[in-house]
């Protein structure tokens, strides 16, 4: 099966990229989720397969809990933690990879140093309208995942025989994330043909998938089952629905990042439904409201993410963020549901 994804021009660009590079930096976009991280990790393991001995991984700050796990993991300098670190990378890097986001203001914090870097860019993405200011830009917002695109990257450059388990295992985790246990967005065949290939490296999916997908604390448990219980509205005759989350909450239920990690596709479980919205504040910023949507049977969200949130993303899966309170976030999304009501009825 063909999953090369570069013609023998950019492939042969790619190559020349890494080649000349001594010092990479792989960041990824803020709060970075199993895709982030994977591809990420991934993309690491395969330049030290190849022989570069300073590559760093740097991102905005913590990633959930259930990726603890991963290989590497405890490599990853983060800025609001280790700032003085990554900006030292990014000051020496001749090459920095962007992987799993599209614009650079998605590293937040992090933006002045990526923008301000001297080196060399390179964009391995899957997001829609993505930033064409870089030297080689590897956008695909057809496949599942930024993971899958690393793995047709290594599979094409010649690095599928030298793959490590642990590589193999970023990757597999990336994927599965993105496409939610691959439930979604996962139709292509070429996914399972990338699957096979990361069977034969030994990969332990159940294992994988017991350690993303069964890791939550009695706490997470039971301020999951409290939104849906209490905070949950309905829109029935517009199909669609949405909660909000206050740092209130979160404190009485002791949040940890990714307790609410996926928690926004629940409600497309009603049947009939075509969109969910999650409103969460933002625990380090005042009047900021993390917003989440995903969109089934029909519709489309990504618009609506874009036009109501300051967001973006695919089209049944986006996000964005409010400068808010959190009451008013919940009104600005009644108002995006009505916006939308002759699609969404």
């Amino acid at each position: 099966m063909n999953i090369n994804i570069l013609d023998n021009e950019r492939l042969g660009q790619l190559r020349t990229l890494i080649d000349e590079a001594h010092h990479i930096v792989i960041c990824a976009h803020k709060s970075p989720d199993g895709d982030a991280m994977g591809s990420s990790l991934a993309w690491k393991s395969y330049l030290k397969q190849i022989g570069k001995d300073d590559v760093s991984v740097c991102v905005p700050d913590a990633f959930p809990d259930f990726l603890q796990w991963l290989p590497g993991s405890n490599e990853v300098l983060r800025y609001d933690k280790r700032a003085d670190d990554v900006r030292k990378a990014f000051e020496n890097a001749d090459l920095v990879c962007c992987l799993d986001f599209n614009q650079s203001m998605r590293v937040e914090d992090m933006q002045p140093l990526l923008d301000e870097s001297k080196a060399k860019r390179l964009l391995i993405d899957h997001h829609l309208e993505p930033d064409t200011n870089n030297r080689l830009t590897i956008s695909h917002p057809e496949l599942s995942s930024t993971s899958e695109i690393v793995f047709s990257l290594i599979w094409q450059l010649g690095g599928y025989e030298g793959m490590t388990r642990d590589c193999a295992r970023c990757i597999y985790c990336g994927m599965m994330t993105d496409t939610g246990g691959f439930a979604y967005n996962s139709t292509r065949p070429e996914i399972y043909f990338i699957i096979t290939q990361l069977l034969e490296k030994k990969v332990d999916k159940d294992k994988i998938y017991n350690r993303v997908y069964h890791n939550y604390s009695s706490h997470a448990m039971k301020l999951r089952g409290h939104l849906i219980l209490n905070k949950l509205e309905v829109v029935e005759q517009l199909h669609a629905s949405y909660f909000v989350v206050t740092k209130e909450e979160m404190k009485r239920f002791k949040f940890i990042k990714g307790d609410l990690e996926g928690l926004v596709n629940i409600p497309l479980q009603i049947k009939g439904l075509k969109l969910s919205i999650s409103l969460r504040e933002d625990t380090d910023k005042p009047n900021t409201v993390l917003v989440s949507l995903r969109s089934a049977n029909g519709f489309h969200c990504q618009p609506m993410a874009t036009r109501f949130f300051n967001g973006g993303g695919h089209a049944d899966a986006a996000g964005g963020k409010l400068h808010c309170s959190i009451d008013e976030a919940g009104q600005i999304a009644l108002k995006a549901i009505l916006a939308y009501k002759d699609e969404l009825r």
